[in-house]
């Protein structure tokens, strides 16, 4: 497919993010409140406004958690008249007028966030982690190959690309003393990765086909790491503190039929995964993806490409997986990729990678750096790339400010 021509004239441009091929969904603020909002080009069409074809109801609130609960044959329908009025210049007229500028515009949340769960599923990134931690041989956990291994985390530590991200404090613990200490972090870290959003509920066990179905979209997501406090805690239980400083997403929802023609198939599996885990056709998309950093008052610079195929278990084997036991997903529920790394150097999605735990410090900007400083801004692109168009997820951006001076000094 290549592009589909819109009478919004940025729309057209190959290198917008936000072709009419896209049509991704979100919550926006142009000076009126708090409105859901398609991004169509470099301007935002408020749905409310416009002769959308759904109940009301479903958009009377600035989010999208109820279109994303009313189901596929909504999604359908919503998405193609979207592209019939943004296509068909007779509706230019009547739909003009309710476009606003993204530039003169605050994005807010998209959504709702019901729980998060992040994933560890880059089969590069567990290696490389592994490696430094419990050497070549030791590398991979004996269930890596065979379950998406991950971690629920914290639904309201989510927070929309913009935000400030503040360094945390916890228990730090050097190799060679005998007793923790209580201080800011040190070894701040990102973690690049995609971020799929559950749409249909489910109330048991699902399969991979009916897991795939029930996701309505994904966003860009950086699960904001700190690696000394997580060093000293996540033995025996995994990641706590850690992980619930901020975990940071797009603003807007890159839907499943977006990214549709871009399915591309999981690597070749060292052994047989169980049955349930099968996948019925490829699960993962071609999705280019890198990351920014740019030390305050100093112009971004790319650090990492990465590309979303690397995955081992796509969205759909993990939603599969999570629900198992029994557990219910519910509509707005988050899941993280875990970070995304490729074979190279420049490919690994996270600062620990990058420095090998801080032995191998990189440049950016004529600086050098192992892990994030204070005043670093941190931002994930991505976009899958058609014949003509590309769709794109905007950007993940964050600043990280410096830890309070001390969280426990009460005032007099």
């Amino acid at each position: 497919m290549g592009l589909i021509e819109s009478w919004v004239a940025s729309a057209n441009d190959p290198q917008t993010d936000f072709p009419l091929n896209n049509l991704p969904y979100g919550v926006f603020d142009a000076g009126q409140g708090a409105r859901m909002g398609v991004a169509i080009g470099d301007q935002i069409l408020d749905l409310a406004q416009v002769d959308h074809g759904l109940d009301p109801a479903l958009v009377a609130a600035p989010s999208w958690n109820a279109v994303m609960a009313a189901g596929a044959q909504v999604w359908a329908k919503l998405r193609a008249r979207l592209t019939q009025l943004l296509s068909d210049p007779t509706h230019r007229e009547a739909v003009a007028p309710h476009l606003s500028h993204m530039a003169d515009a605050q994005l807010l949340m998209p959504f709702t966030v019901a729980e998060f769960t992040d994933f560890y599923a880059s089969k590069h990134h567990a290696t490389n982690v592994g490696t430094m931690f419990r050497g070549a041989e030791n590398a991979l956990p004996p269930n890596w190959t065979s379950l998406p291994i991950g971690y629920n985390g914290r639904a309201s530590s989510v927070v929309v690309s913009g935000t400030d991200v503040r360094r945390p404090w916890g228990q730090l613990k050097a190799p060679d003393a005998e007793a923790p200490i209580f201080a800011p972090c040190k070894r701040f870290d990102i973690e690049l990765e995609l971020g799929a959003i559950v749409g249909i509920p489910s109330s048991g066990p699902v399969t991979v086909a009916e897991a795939d179905a029930m996701i309505f979209g994904y966003v860009l997501l950086n699960d904001w790491s700190a690696r000394d406090i997580q060093a000293w805690e996540y033995q025996p239980l995994g990641p706590f503190q850690a992980k619930a400083t901020a975990t940071s997403i797009s603003p807007w929802i890159v839907t499943a039929a977006a990214l549709e023609g871009f399915r591309t198939s999981t690597p070749e599996r060292e052994r047989d995964l169980l049955p349930y885990l099968t996948e019925p056709k490829p699960m993962l998309y071609d999705i280019d993806l890198s990351v920014t950093m740019a030390p305050k008052g100093a112009a971004p610079e790319t650090i990492a490409r990465t590309n979303y195929r690397e995955m081992y278990y796509s969205a759909a084997q993990q939603l599969a997986h999570h629900t198992t036991s029994g557990c219910t997903m519910r509509t707005g529920d988050l899941l993280g990729s875990g970070t995304i790394s490729g074979a190279t150097k420049d490919s690994r999605g996270s600062l620990l990678e990058l420095s090998w735990g801080g032995k191998e410090p990189f440049e950016v900007a004529g600086q050098t750096r192992s892990f994030i400083e204070d005043g670093d801004t941190l931002t994930l692109t991505g976009a899958a790339k058609g014949d003509g168009f590309r769709i794109g997820f905007g950007s993940c951006s964050g600043t990280v400010i410096a830890a309070l001076e001390d969280p426990y000094k009460r005032g007099a």
